[in-house]
């Protein structure tokens, strides 16, 4: 297996050469045959190993046989442990998608700490079998079949062309310990359930399984990529940017064959693998949404409307003191004071200091705000004064209010409230201006 991965390497990964690689060690038999293979082949590397705090005195003793490993062989070592269970139920995520985003996150920072080029981890040919059915199973379409990439930007994966037999048989030979980790057992979990009770019969029903998928990959390899030459026309054809994320076009993508399709393969890479999801909200009404755990997708009339899920930050309220005279964020804002008054314009404005009070405050609009628009008598609603300019639902949710005492001295970028004017009587001018 050895001579196997170092022609591999060669004719495959050869960026790995001369490179300095982080070995993703749980402890178990994979990732130390990798560590161990790397080692004889002269690779540079050291070892990353998470404590995820899940199965008690286990996970301690799995850290101290990754850290004496380490020192077998002289290779630098890092650990790190993680409150798993809290960070699942933090952020609503399953045990296993916590433990996923905490060690990714975790490699990130040390590949950046330590200068390693990078991530190698000891995925296999039966992992990417398992893959394949869990894909299978959630429907999620071609892109879900073609497997585990060999590489993923900075994460690399040198043992996907082995099977799980092959790599237990060359640690035998050598004469390798290793952890075995008791979670395995766990029948509960669906990629357990399949490689301990549903692979090996299929694998006794068609003994040469992994190598015909490895081949049936290949082909679904190759019509992924001719699907992605015609999407780039599809995507120039129906998608246009908009502020804040961008603009699909589903009345145009209904004029052509497979809609449902050609809006999964255009929503994919955003994190929307559910073909039913995205099929359903093109017979749903105005103002239906679905979310990615990246994206929002926002039906508005004849488009769909795709946009970053905002951080709590981009959604909290900001103060503005009296000495601040310029912010950046969330937008740029700039307060002088001025002698004369100019043009009130959609981005400056002319303020009456004497009619306003600070802190000023930046805000989402609700419901229920209304202003005095700018040259108008009597106030007027804001969800009437978006409509009448034809906002967009995501542009309106992208608009912020500048106030005072909550009330809305300007809809920033668009119209001030005209009680806040200054005019030819005002003693104390503040000139207001945005960028776009």
């Amino acid at each position: 297996m050895l001579v196997k991965l170092k022609d591999h390497i060669k004719n495959n990964l050869s960026f790995l050469n001369g490179r300095k690689l982080l070995v993703a060690c749980s402890g178990g038999l994979d990732s130390v045959a990798l560590a161990r293979a790397m080692h004889m082949l002269t690779f540079e590397i050291g070892l990353a190993h998470c404590n995820f705090s899940l199965r008690a005195k286990e996970s301690d003793e799995d850290e101290v046989f990754v850290i004496d490993l380490a020192e077998r062989l002289s290779v630098p070592v890092y650990t790190e442990t993680f409150d798993t269970k809290a960070y699942a139920s933090a952020t609503k995520l399953s045990t296993q998608m916590a433990a996923r985003e905490l060690r990714y996150r975790w490699f990130e920072e040390l590949l950046k700490d330590f200068q390693y080029d990078y991530i190698l981890t000891a995925h296999h040919a039966d992992d990417d079998l398992e893959t394949f059915f869990i894909n299978l199973s959630r429907g999620t379409g071609l892109r879900g079949l073609t497997g585990i990439p060999a590489q993923n930007e900075r994460v690399v994966r040198p043992l996907l062309p082995f099977s799980r037999q092959e790599i237990m048989d060359f640690a035998k030979r050598e004469k390798w310990y290793w952890r075995e980790d008791s979670s395995n057992l766990n029948t509960e979990y669906l990629r357990n359930k399949l490689r301990l009770d549903v692979l090996p019969m299929y694998k006794v029903l068609a003994p040469q399984v992994l190598q015909n998928f490895k081949t049936t990959q290949e082909h679904l390899q190759s019509s992924r990529d001719l699907i992605e030459d015609y999407m780039a026309l599809i995507y120039n054809l129906a998608i246009s940017e908009m502020d804040g994320g961008y603009k699909i076009d589903t009345k145009k993508l209904e004029e052509l064959p497979h809609t449902d399709a050609l809006l999964y393969e255009l929503l994919a890479p955003f994190g929307f693998t559910s073909w039913d999801d995205i099929s359903n909200l093109v017979s749903a009404q105005s103002g239906k949404q679905i979310f990615s755990g990246s994206h929002r997708l926002l039906k508005d009339r004849d488009v769909f409307l795709l946009t970053e899920i905002p951080s709590e930050e981009d959604r909290t309220e900001i103060f503005i003191s009296e000495n601040e005279k310029k912010i950046d964020h969330p937008i740029p804002l700039q307060i002088n004071s001025t002698e004369k008054i100019g043009n009130t314009t959609p981005s400056t404005i002319y303020v009456d200091r004497d009619k306003i009070q600070f802190p000023l405050q930046l805000r989402k609009w609700q419901k229920g705000d209304a202003f005095q628009p700018f040259g108008m008598q009597g106030k007027k609603k804001l969800s009437k004064f978006f409509k009448d300019e034809k906002l967009s639902l995501v542009a309106k949710e992208n608009i912020w209010l500048l106030c005072s005492k909550d009330q809305i001295i300007w809809i920033v970028g668009m119209r001030m409230d005209d009680r806040f004017k200054a005019t030819e009587k005002t003693e104390h001018i503040l000139e207001i201006t945005t960028t776009p």
